[in-house]
């Protein structure tokens, strides 16, 4: 292969072993592995059961600086510390998100990696896969017909049509739907009502799903989602509708992991695609849970930078799963870095990669600030960072060495230049050897905020303490709503803030590290089934759109065919 060959030519020379092979390799009893074709596999939830081995396996969870246009490559360094491990000799399984097809067609392409530290098989684990996007847009769809359904017949308890929160979810980007009208044409056709779709990965029975640790937490969890109210203001659930068992049964074969592999033949574990800006962004707890009894090392994903997925991997998933991070990956580029200089503004996208590339060391340390900001928030939680510097071609020798200065200057244990991408797992085993080290030191692991503080107070400590805003602006409705929460009881829920990933702050044309300003909440979505409460920041919106070009356009099937274009 060339340097210039595609990510699915790469793939392509590689034969994977059949999943039962990968399955043998992690002591599995073939009982307990479902397969999906020759290459991919869930596994049953009897695996729970197993004991976490002794000694406790480490468990490394990657995270980034903010995403800018030149790419960073996350779940890359997933897979290639992955497989670095596993070179090492440390047993390692990864676990990774499912990706949702709206990215996929839209502007961030596929999720399984790239050049020689992919998840395989790529294509279709970015579109169809095992079905479990599927299951979930059908369960939560379900539910939102049952509604409509209660609604038109006038059925018990009765539910106020003008306090329905639940919406219709797909698993596309597509802005028209954002706000659409139900129930039109003559009362044959329901009741008229203003509503709207999410994407499917901002659906509260994906992060269900994701924060599940059994089957019949699952179905505890959908029964406590709220749809609307009731008389006096009571709130309705999808088990007083008695939708619960039929979404139970819509997600008994996706509640179970998708066993995949890495080219290298490393397990992987793929299941749950929450996002991080606007959800949790974690792969699943039964996934980790079920990786934990089978390794020495698991290396897990949380999305976009520190202030979203690893703030709510600490904050809301350790507390369901009881996994304690021993350390903590922060993916950097020297590209990534300068562009949160600010320098960069108004460079024609065709421009910014060629413009990027040029050595400049002055762009280099006035963009340090994300990086030493991210870095920050990672020790604000007593876990060791490590910052993988993942290489690119026009990465200067002067500027590699001052990047990895600048990390350790702020507060980095280790940082080590990462080659993955273009060597696999042994690209990363310098980046391998330091995870190892910081992961051996004692961890002072703490999430931000207890759960009994006001749900205002934990707001404003993810505000000012991890975003660094001066302070919160709450709209008025908002302050409302907020109350309203306390009193029905669920002030004790962490909070699962909603805003760009592209900025720290909730303003995604403020790169670096902003300072001096206020985050705006403009609304509040209660997820009680999933166990928190959403606050939406600035102008964010839990549908995508699609980009002016979007992905999809270059999408095709070869003559041979290969699905090609991502």
């Amino acid at each position: 292969m060339t340097p210039s060959s595609t990510d699915a030519e790469i793939a392509r020379t590689v034969t994977l072993r059949p999943i039962q092979e990968v399955a043998a390799g992690l002591g599995l009893p073939s009982e307990a592995v479902i397969p999906y074709g020759r290459t991919k596999a869930k596994l049953s939830l009897d695996l729970l059961m197993r004991p976490v081995r002794d000694p406790r396996p480490r468990y490394v969870c990657v995270t980034g600086m903010s995403p800018t246009p030149a790419g960073e490559g996350k779940t890359t360094t997933v897979i290639g510390l992955g497989d670095a491990l596993n070179r090492r000799g440390r047993r390692t399984v990864i676990t990774l998100r499912e990706p949702s097809m709206g990215p996929v067609f839209g502007a961030k392409g596929p999720a399984t990696g790239g050049g020689r530290a992919q998840v395989a098989p790529r294509a279709e684990i970015n579109l169809h896969f095992t079905g479990d996007f599927y299951a979930v847009e059908r369960a939560h769809n379900l539910l939102a017909a049952m509604v409509d359904n209660h609604i038109h017949f006038g059925n018990d308890p009765w539910l106020d049509p003008r306090s329905i929160v639940w919406r219709r979810v797909m698993d596309m980007n597509d802005r028209a739907l954002r706000t659409t009208m139900v129930g039109l044409g003559g009362r044959a056709h329901g009741v008229p009502r203003e509503t709207g779709f999410d994407i499917t990965a901002a659906s509260e029975v994906m992060s269900v799903l994701t924060l599940s640790t059994g089957m019949a937490d699952l179905r505890e969890r959908l029964g406590r989602m709220v749809v609307g109210a009731g008389a006096e203001g009571v709130r309705i659930t999808a088990a007083s509708l008695q939708a619960v068992g039929a979404m139970t049964a819509l997600l008994s074969d996706a509640i179970r992991p998708n066993l995949v592999q890495t080219l290298e033949g490393t397990p992987a574990l793929v299941h749950c695609g929450p996002f991080a800006n606007i959800s949790i962004g974690a792969s699943s707890v039964i996934a980790d849970q079920m990786a934990a009894g089978l390794s020495d090392f698991v290396v897990t994903e949380s999305g976009f930078g520190a202030d979203l997925g690893f703030e709510k991997f600490c904050n809301i998933k350790t507390r369901v799963s009881g996994m304690i991070p021993d350390c903590a990956v922060l993916v950097a580029t020297v590209r990534a870095i300068k562009f949160h200089s600010g320098r960069y503004r108004g460079v024609p996208a065709a421009e910014l990669s060629r413009r990027l590339s040029e050595p400049d060391l002055d762009a280099l340390r006035a963009g340090a600030a994300n990086l030493a900001h991210h870095v920050g928030i990672i020790r604000r939680f007593g876990v060791p960072a490590v910052v993988a510097l993942n290489r690119f071609a026009s990465d200067s020798e002067a500027e590699i060495e001052l990047a990895l200065q600048l990390a350790r200057e702020a507060g980095a244990a280790e940082a080590a230049v990462a080659e993955h991408h273009a060597a696999g797992g042994a690209g990363a085993e310098a980046l391998a050897e330091a995870v190892e080290r910081a992961a051996a030191a004692p961890s002072n692991f703490a999430p931000l905020y207890e759960l009994d503080a006001p749900l205002r107070e934990k707001i404003q400590l993810v505000a000012t303490q991890v975003y660094g805003a001066e302070g919160v602006a709450y709209d008025q409705n908002v302050s409302r709503q907020l109350t309203a929460l306390e009193r029905q009881g669920f002030g004790a829920l962490p909070v699962c803030m909603a805003k760009t990933p592209q900025s720290i702050s909730h303003d995604p044309r403020l790169l670096g590290h902003p300072a001096g300003f206020i985050l705006p909440i403009n609304g509040v979505r209660l997820f009680a089934g999933a166990g928190f409460v959403t606050a939406l920041c600035g102008d964010i919106s839990l549908m995508p759109g699609l980009g002016r070009r979007p992905a999809a356009v270059d999408i095709d099937v070869d003559a041979a065919g290969n699905i090609v274009g991502f």
